[in-house]
């Protein structure tokens, strides 16, 4: 059985820093592989900045290049909206039988965690990788036997600052993948 990571993001726009945890756990667990899986608009959220669905995946997909291992995944876009996690996963284990899937995290979700929808299903059945971020207590389940802490470099980068500074004309190199970069200013995407 393949173990495959699943890293959940908006990635509006994909950054380094994404890139970073993705490679981490890719190289540095035991995974055979890590999905970038695109979440799709949130109809709770404020649609705002959030570039279209398939946009941000072929972002995610210039991003991953030809690295192997890592993958773009569309597997939420046609799922009812909200999306939980448990029901992508039921989705995916019916359609990749052959796949171990396990959920990729920062430690500011996991205190969260008992709010989700099947919570106790998830730590049951499924392995939670989880990248600290600084300033956030990972509270009681960081000792819980399907957790695992990673002290995955970090970058004090997010998207907004990413969309900001296109926005106001500055750049961006360095900031996402050169592919990226290059796709952002042909689209004109987030200006």
């Amino acid at each position: 059985m393949r173990k495959t990571g699943l890293f959940f993001g908006s990635f509006n726009p994909v950054h380094v820093g994404h890139m970073i945890i993705a490679n981490y756990m890719l190289t540095r667990t035991d995974l055979d592989e890590v999905w970038l899986v695109v979440s799709p608009q949130n109809p709770f959220k404020k649609a705002g900045s959030l570039a279209r669905d398939h946009d941000r995946l072929n972002l995610v997909e210039l991003a991953i290049g030809d690295t192997p291992g890592l993958r773009g995944s569309n597997i939420e876009f046609d799922m009812p909206k909200p999306s939980y996690t448990i029901d992508t996963l039921a989705v995916l284990r019916d359609k990749y039988p052959d796949r171990a899937f396990s959920l990729i995290m920062g430690g500011d979700n996991l205190p969260t965690l008992p709010k989700w929808k099947n919570s106790d299903i998830l730590l049951r059945d499924y392995d939670i990788h989880v990248y600290n971020r600084p300033g956030y207590d990972t509270g009681e389940l960081a000792s819980h036997p399907r957790v695992t802490l990673h002290d995955a470099p970090l970058m004090h980068l997010s998207a907004t600052y990413i969309r900001a500074s296109i926005r106001d004309g500055l750049s961006i190199r360095y900031l996402v993948p050169d592919a990226v970069a290059r796709e952002l200013e042909i689209s004109g995407m987030y200006k």
